[in-house]
């Protein structure tokens, strides 16, 4: 991080410096270093960026999943979870939006229809689950636990190499959501007889998150 840090203090110097005549043609004066930090946005590490574009199109797939499920399953009562919680993934791949605009960093989901995707790995993880979403109800409430085990693990990865503050929120924020989606696919599933087996998190991990209460998400 240290490295990160010079290059936030270094372009934090060249914006006041760029700053300095169009401050003193507007008869800035004193005004020069109170008015220069509003300017300035702090520098993201390749690792900071690759996260974030990663994390746009990983929540964009979970939603894009769940509404296309819940157009094959929507009939059964037991399928409603999957149209409101295209929902909340809306939300959360829009609040990864917001800080790609703020940092400046193209959107890797600009233009892209439902079920398309700019990251190869994505695109394929997209067509197996929606392969295993339509086999039945029970497979498609599985990949549904499946997405929001892996959200939380990759969230959680994503998170690890950000020292930014907005950033970590948003994080911990799809990190509430992904646990309550958690929960929601489970009790659906535990409903039907099944008994979901993690495979990305441990079950100590899925242990602690699927038997305890619905959580009240910031953001």
């Amino acid at each position: 991080m240290k490295r990160k840090q010079f290059l936030r203090y270094t372009g934090a110097a060249l914006s006041v410096a760029a700053l300095g005549p169009v401050l003193t043609a507007c008869g800035g004066g004193s005004d020069f270093v109170s008015t220069a930090p509003a300017a300035t946005v702090g520098i993201l590490s390749p690792e900071e960026i690759a996260g974030l574009k990663f994390m746009r199109e990983e929540e964009k797939l979970a939603h894009d999943v769940y509404v296309y499920l819940y157009g094959l399953w929507g009939a059964n009562p037991n399928a409603t979870v999957f149209s409101l919680i295209a929902l909340s993934e809306t939300t959360h791949t829009e609040a990864i939006l917001a800080l790609l605009v703020k940092y400046g960093i193209a959107d890797p989901a600009a233009g892209k229809l439902p079920g398309e995707f700019t990251d190869p790995a994505l695109q394929t993880l997209y067509n197996t689950l929606i392969g295993m979403g339509q086999v039945s109800l029970i497979e498609a409430l599985k990949v549904g636990a499946l997405i929001e085990e892996t959200d939380i693990h990759d969230i959680n990865a994503k998170k690890a190499v950000t020292d930014e503050v907005d950033i970590v929120q948003v994080y911990d924020s799809l990190l509430c959501g992904s646990r309550n989606h958690l929960r929601a696919f489970n009790t659906q599933l535990l409903a039907l007889g099944v008994t979901y087996v993690p495979t990305v998190i441990t079950q100590a991990e899925w242990d602690a998150i699927a038997n305890a209460l619905p959580e009240t998400c910031g953001g």
